[in-house]
């Protein structure tokens, strides 16, 4: 077995598609499966740029100015990157080994008909935020802090060719926008395979985020090292994670009802795949001890995720 190989790819323009996944997307960088892959992510438009003292990649500059190709309101997302070998009814096993700050401030805006309360604000206001790295800890203008605690927002592959190009703020079966504040570097994402060679994307920088994603997040540009495998032992058909101590599935749709029957269903199978529990025990099991959660109400399709610990799946 060869040894796998360490990737570096970096947000600029040739790289970067904005606000969309489509299967047609020509890959920026091939990978064996096992390979390793650093990925930079830059966020937001030229509108919510900070001034002086505060810098801006000249990389992210470029993309605003060359990248004309857009759907927006949507995300700057670096990739794709093909995995050879992938194909349609496979998964892919995106563990993510690290997250770094690629800049040291972020952005919040609060505008009208956007998040949970859609109508309550009539002002846009736009913030931003600096981070002191060593403390660990984002500052806010007005002084309070918040710890520093970066994910990807969005981590998807290609859809099904099928739907065409879909815009990139709802989250579908092919990940996307999931805004999962659980994947953080040690954590694990898997995500069904819809087109040959995967073709993953990741973007969104959150450097901290509500629980449930209310409205936005401090968006920031990110590093994140992504070991990426494809898998064969089992099928998906919405994503699912895990992190050192949950198992977690996922779902999402317009109706949060509908989110929770689809995460809960998916947890059901997991369980009784993975223990010698039979579905009646599996189900009880869960109505003592399964974790239900809001993941996000702030993107359209809502999404709902169910964690186990994993010392239930000792059974």
């Amino acid at each position: 077995m060869s040894t796998p190989r360490r990737h570096r790819l970096d947000a600029e323009p040739r790289t970067v598609h904005w606000g969309y996944f489509s299967a047609e997307l020509k890959p920026c960088l091939t990978i064996d499966s096992g390979d390793v892959v650093t990925i930079s992510a830059v966020s937001g438009g030229p509108e919510i740029l900070p001034e002086p003292p505060l810098v801006v990649p000249a990389a992210q500059r470029a993309i605003h100015e060359s990248v004309t190709n857009r759907m927006e309101p949507g995300h700057i997302m670096t990739g794709p990157v093909a995995v050879r070998g992938a194909r349609r009814g496979d998964v892919l096993q995106i563990d993510i080994e690290a997250i770094e700050p690629l800049v040291d401030w972020g952005y919040h805006l609060i505008k009208p008909l956007v998040g949970a309360l859609p109508l309550d604000f009539e002002e846009r206001r736009l913030i931003h935020l600096t981070l002191d790295e060593e403390r660990k800890a984002w500052r806010l203008p007005w002084g309070q802090e918040v710890p520093f605690a970066p994910f990807f927002g969005v981590m998807g592959v290609a859809p099904p060719a099928g739907w065409g190009t879909v815009g990139s703020l709802p989250p579908r079966q092919n990940g996307g926008n999931i805004d999962n504040l659980e994947l953080r570097a040690g954590s694990t994402l898997y995500l069904p395979v819809f087109a040959d060679e995967a073709l993953f994307s990741a973007g969104d920088g959150h450097g901290a985020q509500s629980d449930g994603e209310i409205g936005m997040a401090c968006e920031t540009g990110l590093i994140g090292t992504f070991r990426l495998n494809v898998r064969r032992d089992f099928a998906l058909e919405w994503p699912m994670a895990e992190t050192p101590t949950h198992f977690i599935t996922m779902a999402f749709d317009v109706d949060l009802d509908n989110c929770v029957a689809i995460s809960l269903r998916s947890m059901l199978v997991l369980l009784v795949s993975k223990t010698r529990l039979d579905r009646y025990q599996a189900y009880a099991l869960m109505n003592l001890a399964a974790e239900l959660r809001i993941t996000q109400v702030a993107n359209g399709d809502k999404g709902v995720h169910c964690m186990m610990n994993k010392r239930y799946f000792d059974a």
